[in-house]
């Protein structure tokens, strides 16, 4: 691909990612303005994003705008509880009629209606046109990082994992439900886990602790893991020209099935076994892609780039061999009960004092922007897009309803306060409380782009590099 196809499938991306945020913002907006509209409210402003307009146009009395802080967006209402904090000085003007408690209710829940309309929509659409499925369905353990917790605690290649802290599993990643996901999500300092393992019966193994990946102050800190990988099918994806893999005739699609006559669980372990030998002989059972076996003999070699690499048999695997990715198509409401639990387990991780999921996990708008990016350069791409637009709706709409003064659920509170007390809160009192709480929210959004910029920095680019191996 050259250089300007490369810059301009960049900039596509971006369009892509930019449109499809800028539509869920412009939906729930959109909610809030014809609600105002239909009760006959005073609409001043319609801008997506906060902050001074980058650009402006006024149309029939309603100034419409785009932001330069990607954080959202706003319907200016002055008949409503203002924030001018977000949506900035407006203008000295009569006094305006006052709106009745039912009529701010009405306004403020239309905003979280259309993100939920729309996130129907995007089901409905996943629901025919489907989604992949990205799952791995394999509970047997493949590959166990030497001194982790889980091979100390006594956990074996070749277990299944039946249960967690007695909870069935299923899979080993791709849902809440699998091995990986309730690792993660775990409490506490000890997980159990129930395998099936030839001879024995059930066996229960206590795996006291757990690490984490190694972070930097600016970086999210590492999740859960106990030094465990599934199983799957060693199958090759690329041979390098000149490597021992490629004196061997060995080819695109052929499968590694024993090395020395020990059965090959994972990719891991395949790694792990040559490094254990120190890189001597192996004599590897193959089933080609024709179908047909035979056995071949390599001898790891050390490649002329990267130079400071171990030496290689010059195998590229198919990485993604174990992962189910069948186009899949879930029924809408199912789809939206799945992004209700998914949010309702992140929200009670972060709160949790004995979980090591925290505020600095979740994702601010470059955070969801980048992963917009990831799931465009994949293949059904679109399809991702649009599920990740179901999930998201539906957290924006729950967000928006709890009762924080910033956000809509905090409209609703004060006009229900509102109808009980028969005046509106005093200006000054709530003006106070709604610039704390906007500061609080800028700040909290503020540190989660900290940690979406911070977090990819510093990461060790090796398997980025090109892989050489000097010519016989």
């Amino acid at each position: 691909m050259s250089t300007l196809s490369i810059i301009l499938n960049i900039i596509l991306l971006v369009v892509v990612v930019v449109t499809v945020f800028n539509i869920i913002i412009f939906v729930h907006e959109l909610g809030h303005f014809w609600a105002a509209k239909w009760r006959g409210l005073q609409i001043d402003r319609f801008q997506i994003w906060f902050g001074k307009p980058l650009w402006k146009k006024e149309i029939n009395g309603v100034q419409y705008g785009l932001g330069w802080l990607p954080f959202g967006g706003f319907v200016a209402l002055p008949q409503m509880a203002p924030m001018e904090v977000l949506e900035g000085e407006t203008a000295e003007r009569a006094p305006l009629p006052p709106i009745r408690p039912l009529d701010k209710i009405i306004v403020a829940v239309a905003g979280p209606l259309f993100s939920m309309l729309l996130a129907l929509l995007a089901a409905v659409v996943v629901w025919q046109v489907g989604k992949p499925k990205d799952f791995i369905a394999s509970t047997e353990i493949g590959y166990l990082l030497p001194d982790s917790p889980a091979a100390t605690a006594g956990l074996r290649v070749g277990d299944k994992i039946t249960e967690i802290n007695g909870v069935p599993v299923h899979g080993f990643a791709g849902s809440l439900e699998s091995i990986t996901e309730r690792i993660i999500l775990s409490r506490g300092q000890q997980i159990t886990f129930t395998v099936e393992r030839p001879g024995e019966t059930q066996p229960v193994v206590l795996v006291s602790g757990f690490e984490t990946e190694k972070s930097r102050w600016y970086q999210r800190r590492g999740l859960r893991q106990v030094g465990i990988e599934p199983s799957g099918p060693a199958i090759i994806g690329t041979v390098y020209p000149n490597s021992p893999a490629a004196a061997a005739g060995l080819a695109k699609g052929d499968q590694v099935l024993t090395v020395d006559g020990r059965k090959l669980y994972s990719l891991a372990q395949f790694s792990q076994y040559l490094r254990e030998q120190k890189w001597k002989t192996v004599r590897l059972a193959v089933q080609t892609a024709a179908g047909g076996t035979r056995e071949v003999e390599l001898t790891p070699k050390r490649p002329l780039q990267p130079a400071d690499a171990d030496p290689m048999v010059g195998i590229l695997w198919n990485a993604r061999s174990d992962v189910d990715i069948r186009i899949v198509h879930p029924e809408p409401i199912q789809q939206v009960k799945d992004s209700l639990h998914m949010m309702w387990v992140t929200i009670s991780s972060v709160k949790a004092s004995d979980s090591s999921i925290g505020v600095d996990h979740l994702s601010g708008p470059v955070g969801i922007a980048k992963m917009l990016y990831q799931l465009a350069q994949t293949e059904n791409g679109w399809r991702r897009i649009l599920a990740f637009m179901v999930l998201f709706n539906v957290n924006l709409a729950v967000l928006n309803m709890l009762p924080f003064p910033v956000l809509d659920g905090g409209h609703i509170t004060l006009a229900i306060l509102e109808q009980i007390c028969g005046r509106p809160v005093k200006a000054k009192p709530l003006e106070i409380l709604q610039t704390v709480c906007a500061l609080l929210l800028i700040s909290l959004m503020l540190f989660v782009t900290s940690k979406d910029i911070g977090h990819d920095l510093g990461r060790d680019s090796r398997n980025r590099q090109e892989i050489v191996f000097p010519e016989h």
